[in-house]
């Protein structure tokens, strides 16, 4: 735990992660984005990785930002 100074009046602590933590952290989500989950793909398949679907909602999030479509409704992942 470290203090720092974030703006002239505000100090605060800050938590770090050594390097073993840092990469069991790293290793996790890494292995998490690869999950599949059953949302279809835009263009193929029925199921993607989280990752890829990451990079899609992305994508139809810009589309709706530059006009290209009338709207963007997020595709959601239910959780158990």
């Amino acid at each position: 735990m470290k203090t720092e100074q974030y703006s002239t009046n505000k100090r605060g602590n800050r938590e770090y992660l050594n390097d073993s933590l840092t990469r069991s952290l790293v290793k996790g989500l890494n292995e998490y984005f690869e999950t599949k989950v059953e949302i279809p793909r835009i263009r193929l398949g029925k199921q993607q990785k989280i990752e890829t679907l990451v990079n899609e909602e992305a994508y139809l999030f810009a589309m709706y930002l530059r006009n290209e479509k009338q709207e963007w409704i997020p595709r959601i992942i239910k959780s158990d």
